[in-house]
């Protein structure tokens, strides 16, 4: 029996931007019927166990997704081997990964935006530190992203 491909996204708390690409992705394989494993993760241990931020649940709620479930927690070498494709949602969390992956492993590693045609290089913004609004920016980046993504996993299979 094939293994279905397994996706890890990756922001430096895990409870903004990578609890949202994870839901984004999740509603988008549900809606092209792509059978995957998907999984988010931070590369800081500051919030391990704890909720998505209220806004970013909020913002998620509003467009069909409930992520109140979803609980923090940090990178692991074990990732690398899990995981198909380890998603960036930044480039300094990219870097951070590169560092943290394992000699040989075999997950791939990216960007989220780089999938999107035109997009390539470019940070889904950190909306912590603003306001409302700026979740839901970072909710149509991760969309746009994951439908993408998405694609290009359904292609491959």
């Amino acid at each position: 029996m094939a293994r279905h491909p397994a996706i890890l996204f990756v922001c430096l708390g895990n409870i903004c931007r990578s609890p949202l690409a994870e839901a984004a992705f999740r509603q988008e394989a549900e809606r092209i019927g792509l059978d995957v494993t998907v999984d988010s993760a931070g590369t800081g241990d500051w919030h391990v166990g704890e909720p998505p931020d209220p806004r970013a649940i909020a913002v998620a709620r509003a467009n069909g997704v409930d992520i109140a479930g979803y609980r923090g927690r940090q990178v692991a070498p074990a990732d690398f081997e899990r995981f198909d494709h380890v998603v960036a949602l930044d480039l300094a969390n990219l870097a951070r990964l590169r560092a943290l992956r394992p000699e040989g492993s075999r997950a791939a590693l990216s960007l989220l935006l780089d999938h999107v045609p035109g997009r390539a290089g470019e940070p889904v913004a950190d909306p912590y530190y603003g306001a409302q609004e700026g979740f839901d920016t970072t909710w149509a980046d991760v969309t746009a992203g994951a439908r993408a993504l998405a694609r290009r996993v359904a292609e491959a299979e």
